[in-house]
């Protein structure tokens, strides 16, 4: 490789994270159902967002296609969705979920990176205060930063906290938005949304955003995430759910007042600005969207291998009983060297390290779906508790 005087600064910045043990690389995989094939050796996959176990299900794939048979979805859109990229697709998809949270409207985005990155600066202004979690995605410290609004984040899931802020803050802003998951996507803890709802409830002036990318189709007897769970679903002002994890497809929606959704359409700039979802993909979005309420099995599955990674972890807290399952080595080094031990015996874990979890909470992020056989999982966990 000839060497580039002009990008020398970056080459510095890798060494230094390979030095650190953090600089990432993209693996080659192939995918074999709950399997994955990588560096030759099939390993059961315990790193996947497949949360229900129906990306590699081919009866739904093929009720898919016997529905359109050879008339197929397009598979582009050409165009941003205020232009010539909107079908009825997506008007139909919108009105479907809008129906099932029993709320005005919804918009479809086409990721939950394009959605947190957009609303805030839609919505705020020099007069707003977001308050957010301290553990939040990054695509919402993100899309806070490009607001250019006031925030603060709030001790994790610490209410007391964001109480004392909102106490000091309320009548300063005229506008205060409270960001949080519902499901924290490193720690699998959940927030308590119906604090969370009191607060607005107590306090002038609050909107509520809630993040459900990691509780969509886990949780909730129709499988709408945490907030039907809690019951809270029309208190919450703007609630995300994405369809690239538990749904098995690819995109994101917002759950919100029409008044929002007219906002967001004509000031959310990565809808304005993006080429819209292709109609095939917001077609089996659809699909697999109606069938959500009639997969109580797996989610109960699902919840059961959950509570069991927990006991035999030793992880109790009633908060922590997702199934997202943090294993905290803490160092980094040990931790890669973890997850080269269990990958060499079958298991396809991944090491998660900083910046992505705060210094020295270096992690095996355990996350399970509901293909997940419990004789697989116990052998999973004799292996990883035997060193």
């Amino acid at each position: 490789m000839i060497s580039n005087p002009h990008l020398d600064d970056l080459l510095v910045e890798q060494t230094k994270l390979k030095q650190q043990g953090q600089l990432r690389a993209i693996p080659s995989l192939k995918h074999q159902g709950r399997y994955v094939v990588h560096l030759g050796k099939n390993m059961l996959n315990l790193s996947s967002n497949d949360y229900l176990g129906l990306a590699n299900y081919k009866p739904f794939r093929e009720q898919f296609l016997q529905k359109y048979g050879e008339n197929l979805p397009l598979f582009t859109s050409s165009s941003s969705r205020l232009l010539t990229g909107s079908f009825p697709v997506c008007e139909d998809l919108e009105s479907l979920i809008a129906q099932r949270f029993q709320r005005e409207s919804c918009l479809l985005v086409n990721s939950g990176y394009h959605a947190n990155i957009g609303i805030i600066p839609a919505l705020a202004d020099k007069y707003t205060l977001v308050l957010a979690d301290k553990l939040v995605h990054a695509s919402i410290i993100d899309g806070i930063r490009l607001s250019g609004c006031r925030f603060m984040r709030y001790r994790h899931n610490d209410y007391e906290n964001l109480y004392q802020l909102l106490e000091k803050y309320a009548d300063k802003f005229n506008k205060i938005i409270i960001v949080t998951e519902s499901v924290f996507s490193m720690d699998g803890d959940t927030a308590d949304l119906v604090q969370l709802v009191k607060f607005k409830q107590d306090f002038k002036h609050i909107l509520l955003y809630v993040d459900e990318a990691h509780a969509v189709g886990c949780y909730g007897e129709n499988g709408l995430g945490l907030s039907e769970q809690c019951d809270c679903i029309q208190d919450i002002d703007i609630l995300v759910g994405t369809f690239g994890k538990a749904l098995a497809s690819m995109g994101a929606y917002i759950v919100c007042d029409q008044i929002i959704k007219t906002h967001l359409v004509n000031f959310m700039r990565p809808l304005i600005y993006s080429t819209a979802l292709p109609p095939i993909n917001v077609a089996w979005s659809y699909f697999l969207f109606e069938k959500l309420p009639a997969l109580k099995i797996r989610r109960r599955h699902l919840q059961q291998l959950s509570r069991y990674v927990h006991q035999r972890l030793g992880i109790l807290n009633d908060n922590s009983q997702s199934h997202i399952v943090p294993y905290v080595i803490g160092d980094n080094d040990a931790t890669v060297i973890k997850a080269r031990s269990l990958q060499e015996r079958g298991f396809y874990c991944l090491p998660i390290r900083p910046p992505t979890v705060p210094k020295n909470t270096s992690r095996i992020r355990i996350s399970l779906t509901a293909d997940i056989k419990q004789s697989e999982l116990d052998d999973f966990l004799n292996c990883l508790l035997s060193e």
